[in-house]
């Protein structure tokens, strides 16, 4: 496919303006959101404890079913956060990894391994996954989320309020119960492939 020169230049426009942007945000990295600053060393510990709290909770013989869950839960989080800061809904001002266009520590590692722990705690003892799911998408939402608006950590915009969060939880919630019973259906009711 060829590329008109309106195309072209307007491609380069954006491009060019991308790169100001990445430019930007490590310049403000460097002089708000530092090793040196405590919201740094905040998100550090959003990312790294989960993980290795996960480590040692994990039930090993689940393991791939509650990662593929857990995968499931970053992939649409990360997603729906990718567009609601491009859209301006949701910003964080400090971040660990600046060139990420969303919250490393959140969408990569607190949210899902939240969320994969209650999955856990919920197939182990029983429990009904949706319920509980609701409830930690809850917590996220309505206790979380505004404590790190108070420390500065996430802003609102352009009407996005904890509500909207929280149907946004809901959403990624339901996908990912779907999809991971979808395949664990498929696991448990193969085709068998003869070569012929």
């Amino acid at each position: 496919m060829l590329v008109t020169t309106e195309q072209g230049k307007r491609l380069n426009e954006i491009l060019d303006l991308q790169e100001k942007v990445v430019s930007m945000w490590l310049d403000y990295w460097e002089e708000y959101s530092h090793f040196g600053t405590g919201p740094f060393w905040v998100i550090v510990l959003m990312l790294v404890v989960p993980l290795v709290i996960l480590y040692f909770k994990i039930d090993r013989t689940n393991v791939f079913q509650l990662g593929f869950y857990g995968f499931n839960i970053h992939t649409w989080f990360t997603y729906s956060d990718a567009i609601a800061m491009r859209t301006g809904h949701v910003y964080y001002p400090f971040q660990a990894i600046p060139v990420m266009p969303v919250n490393f520590a959140l969408d990569a590692s607190l949210v899902p391994v939240t969320f994969m722990l209650v999955y856990q705690w919920c197939i182990n003892n029983n429990k009904n996954v949706f319920l509980y799911g609701i409830l930690t998408s809850a917590f996220f939402s309505f206790l979380l989320k505004p404590v790190m608006a108070a420390w500065d950590l996430i802003k609102l915009g352009n009407g996005m309020n904890y509500f909207y969060l929280f149907l946004n939880y809901l959403v990624i919630l339901i996908m990912a119960i779907v999809i991971t019973k979808i395949f664990i259906y498929l696991k448990h009711h193969p085709r068998i492939y003869k070569n012929k």
